[in-house]
């Protein structure tokens, strides 16, 4: 898309000066005035929590404890305080305009500056054909600069700080500044230009995912502030632009994000991020907002939005994730979408809650200087989703939602979970998914698939003679077709040979006020088989039925019922599902033939 477009643009005409940071920098008072009295308290209040905590130290053994004991905390956690520190500081700069915490300022950049890599330790290999594996580079290599998601990240924070408080740094001693760009430049800016090995650019794996759209939006914003070059900057975005359009090639036509509605923020929103750049850049001569993909992928978390701060949650999704409501809210003007925008303002947020767990500067400006328009109140129709590229079915009928989906086992933060189904009773969950965890190193690695959330044994599946589904591209449904108030498709080859499958089809419909589950199963000779259902909560087993929460499942008296709970201990987990969740295994004796159909109602009906 982009390619085309600058096969017939020269660029270097379209962009004649660079672009104007629509950000004020701290001297602008009038502007930073203006801050809305909630927004200013919720900033100030963030520093003042902050002020009296040192930056931390970084040490070579919390960088090493990836690979020595698998943790990402030990050296994330001081890593991303760092940077939130030094936004917060800023931000007290520009909404006070004074210099009080102009220390903190100087301390936080010399601090990120003097670190050996802004690679974080999880990220520390470029991994692609015939580079090292993380246990033989335990360190970051100074002399061989890599650029991952939050390395360009970085660069951006600082690039804001120059723009915003860069006088006050200046006046203190221009030494400062200058280290911050020559940091800047050699660390991220010139490998992006130079370099092609970098796998998230396309040149040399096509299996990208969000980390092209998220370093490359961060990496034209930081460009677009230090650079003063209008010909580099056209450069660097005809470089920008191609690599894009080998992220667009491999997401599907319907839009459809299979790492997860979670990861809009950094694949859909970042690509608005880079639209609108290219936007401002081009004195508005290159615009997209037009193209069918492009808006399928923008208003992608609209289709999967359920009720109460819900979202559909396959992969490696949180299922009440923090969405960016003003990258929705921005998405929904530019594509005249009322529905979308208004979604976005909803979900808008705090500005200190733009810079959570992974400090997002830029993200916190435009909620801070982007105004919440007036929501147009939606009317509240029941859901009807099909995207049949994604192979993902989301249907509402008098209060049930049933989020189904079909794919392959090889998505992108892929879960084993080819025919897997939630369903929410009146905006609350009762049959789930558990989602994600923090990330470690088993994470995605080799021992990713014996983590419980990313196994099918523990998704809403059958599991044939004792065997689950397989990861990989080969795994995947077959025969999917959409049906009225549900989806129908055969996952026979999401299972290994092993499992003797000859068919495994199963449809999954609302009807007449219940959820109607139906698989047929043929096998090449007798297997035990076992349907689990992940449950919010507890189940009572009786005689064909199961009772859990506000559901009541109803089935074949001959399968014995089994129930394990699951404590949920990890962090991440249990912001969505605190407590514990319950696994119920119904199981049939060997046969070389199942026909089964699970009919799950209201408890009351």
């Amino acid at each position: 898309m982009f390619g085309t477009y600058l096969d017939a643009h020269d660029i270097r005409s379209l962009i004649k000066a660079m672009p104007v940071c629509p950000f004020p920098p701290m001297r602008d008072r009038a502007a930073w005035e203006k801050v809305e009295g909630g927004d200013r308290e919720d900033l100030l209040a963030l520093y003042g929590r902050l002020k009296d905590t040192p930056y931390p130290m970084l040490t070579a053994t919390q960088f090493m404890a990836f690979v020595k004991t698998g943790s990402r905390k030990a050296y994330e956690d001081p890593y991303f305080l760092r940077r939130k520190k030094l936004i917060a500081a800023v931000m007290h700069m520009c909404l006070t305009g004074t210099d009080e915490a102009l220390a903190d300022v100087i301390d936080g950049v010399w601090t990120i500056c003097e670190e050996s890599s802004w690679v974080i330790s999880a990220h520390n290999v470029n991994p692609f054909p015939g580079t090292v594996k993380p246990s033989q580079k335990p360190l970051p290599d100074v002399d061989d600069r890599y650029v991952d998601l939050f390395s360009a990240q970085t660069a951006m924070v600082l690039a804001y700080t120059c723009h915003l408080v860069g006088d006050a740094l200046d006046a203190e001693a221009p030494v400062i500044k200058r280290r911050i760009l020559s940091e800047i430049e050699k660390r991220v800016l010139t490998p992006f230009m130079t370099r092609d090995d970098f796998w998230w650019m396309g040149f040399i794996r096509r299996d990208l995912c969000n980390w092209t759209p998220w370093i490359i939006s961060n990496i034209l914003i930081t460009a677009s502030l230090v650079w003063h070059d209008p010909l580099r900057f056209a450069a660097m975005c005809d470089r920008a632009c191609r690599m894009l359009d080998r992220w667009l090639a491999i997401l599907p036509q319907d839009g459809g994000c299979d790492e997860g509605t979670a990861y809009y923020n950094m694949a859909g929103g970042s690509l608005m991020d880079c639209l609108e750049l290219l936007e401002s850049a081009t004195d508005g001569q290159m615009t997209f907002w037009h193209v069918d993909k492009i808006r399928s992928i923008l208003d992608f978390p609209l289709k999967t939005q359920l009720k109460n701060g819900w979202f559909v949650n396959f992969a490696d999704c949180d299922a009440k994730p923090f969405l960016c409501g003003e990258r929705l809210q921005t998405a929904g003007e530019k594509l005249g979408d009322s529905a979308l925008a208004a979604m976005g303002v909803s979900l808008r947020g705090t500005p200190s809650q733009q810079i959570g767990d992974i400090p997002h500067f830029s993200r916190l400006l435009m909620r801070l200087f982007h105004p919440a328009a007036k929501a147009v109140p939606q009317q509240k129709a029941e859901r009807d989703v099909w995207l049949p590229d994604l192979q993902l079915r989301v249907c509402e009928r008098g209060g049930m939602i049933l989020c189904a989906k079909g794919g392959h086992n090889a998505e992108s933060h892929n879960h084993n979970d080819v025919g897997s189904f939630m369903l929410y009773v009146d905006g609350e969950p009762e049959i789930v998914d558990a989602g994600n965890m923090t990330y470690t190193a088993k994470t995605f690695a080799g021992e990713r698939y014996t983590l419980f959330n990313t196994r099918s044994a523990y998704h809403n599946l059958p599991v044939i003679g004792g065997y689950e589904q397989q990861p990989g591209e080969a795994f995947r449904a077959k025969h999917v077709r959409r049906l009225e108030g549900g989806l129908a498709l055969d996952i026979a080859d999401a299972y290994p040979d092993g499992a003797a499958l000859v068919r495994c089809e199963r449809s999954m419909s609302l009807q007449d006020g219940a959820l109607v589950v139906h698989d047929v199963i043929a096998l090449q000779d007798e297997r035990e088989t076992a349907w689990v259902f992940m449950l919010r909560h507890q189940p009572e087993t009786g005689h064909g039925f199961v009772k859990a929460g506000t559901v009541e499942i109803l089935h074949d008296a001959n399968l014995a019922a089994r129930v394990e709970e699951i404590p949920v201990s990890d962090a991440r987990m249990a912001k969505s599902f605190p407590g514990s969740l319950w696994r119920l295994i119904l199981a049939a004796g060997a046969e070389t033939a199942h026909d089964v159909t699970f009919t799950i109602r209201r408890a009351d009906g």
